[in-house]
């Protein structure tokens, strides 16, 4: 029967890969990557790279998956993106089906942790069920790209006693949440902490964790927000693409 693999290849730096991830890299025949335009070329060649350094043990061919155009300006949020996911199945469907023969191994290369603000499991799992193309899946996890924000500032994520939330931008715009003291915010292009800095929070910001280009803000939210606004700007002109988070904490004094 075919096998997919589903692996967690950490925030950025090649060196998170973890031992798991590198023995089912070499278990791959086919590494099916998601091609989403020219302005994202550089995280496909991130992954080609990394796959030249440790898939060293079998060939294995690269096989390229258009990514479906989603609807972003939708007012509908969730029915936008479960349209987004029922063509991403289809596409990825037939990739397996058609470029995957019986008794081989693909693999697709997750950024982060593949449970966490990710896709892959769910669209996997649809095309799992609803294809007729027989095939088993596994997942290997990853460090996600809060333990990486959170390393590289030198921070816990949660303190002592405490109860800590991770959340979306869309979310945090409603207010920062009252039963958590930290917050550690993903998928927000729309600088989303502008709408609590009337609160006593510091900001822990990181774009490009673990990548050459990584840049790191860290203190008082109202005093660097718009520090933040401006680097990100930059960073996404130059390089046409981001992907940041951030970690808010409550100040102990509050």
């Amino acid at each position: 029967m075919k096998t997919v693999l589903i692996i967690g290849i950490g925030a950025g730096d090649p060196e998170q890969l973890t031992l798991q991830a590198i023995r089912a890299l070499n278990r791959a025949d086919v590494f099916f990557v998601t091609d989403k335009g020219e302005a994202a070329r550089e995280l496909l060649e991130f992954r080609e790279a990394l796959c030249k350094q440790y898939a060293t043990e079998r060939p294995y061919r690269t096989i390229e998956i258009a990514d479906p155009p989603r609807d972003r300006e939708a007012d509908a949020y969730a029915e936008a993106v479960g349209a987004w996911h029922e063509a991403r199945a289809a596409a990825w469907g037939a990739a397996i089906r058609d470029s995957l023969a019986e008794d081989e191994c693909g693999a697709f290369l997750v950024w982060g942790d593949p449970s966490l603000y990710d896709s892959t499991i769910s669209i996997l799992e649809r095309v799992h069920h609803d294809d007729a193309t027989a095939f088993d899946y596994e997942v290997i996890p990853g460090i996600t790209s809060v333990q990486a924000l959170a390393a590289r500032h030198r921070i816990t994520f949660n303190r002592v006693g405490g109860a800590a939330q991770i959340t979306t931008g869309r979310r945090l715009r409603e207010g920062f949440p009252g039963e958590a003291d930290d917050v550690a915010v993903m998928l927000d292009g729309q600088l989303s902490f502008r709408a609590v800095l009337d609160e006593p929070l510091d900001i822990y910001w990181g774009a490009y964790v673990g990548m050459p280009q990584e840049q790191l803000v860290a203190g008082d939210l109202a005093t660097v927000a718009e520090e933040i606004a401006q680097r990100r700007a930059e960073a996404r002109e130059r390089h046409g693409w981001i992907m940041d988070a951030y970690i808010l904490k409550r100040r102990p004094d509050a």
